[in-house]
């Protein structure tokens, strides 16, 4: 079963396009360095909760629009060695000022399957 790193965050509209040439890169260098998978949703049907939602999760503002996405690794040392070689690539080194979104509000976790169809 893989294992899987999954994120959530917040992208200003006016920054999206930005972001999603960034999404690109990343892509490219995650399979490059061993991911199974990677994958960048846009949210559609995500309600603004009572208590909790996506949107609350990471505090979007009216002009933001949540993104969810994913990558997949055979296991967790496989995901541990490919992030390594993902925060070592050069291509991805930027000034966290000049990002295309607040990675403060950014919710990221590994974790391990136990359903996979």
């Amino acid at each position: 079963m893989p294992y899987v790193d999954g994120f959530v965050l917040a992208v200003p509209k006016a920054n999206l396009e930005a972001y999603k040439e960034m999404a690109r890169l990343g892509a490219q260098v995650w399979m490059e360095h061993g991911a199974l998978s990677y994958v960048e949703c846009l949210a559609d049907d995500v309600p603004y909760g009572e208590l909790t939602s996506f949107p609350r999760a990471v505090q979007a503002k009216d002009d933001e629009v949540v993104v969810f996405s994913w990558a997949t690794y055979p296991d967790r040392a496989a995901r541990d060695a490919t992030m390594a070689k993902v925060m070592a690539d050069p291509r991805l080194k930027s000034d966290p000022a000049t990002m295309p979104f607040d990675g403060k509000r950014m919710i990221w976790g590994g974790f391990e399957s136990f359903v996979a169809v």
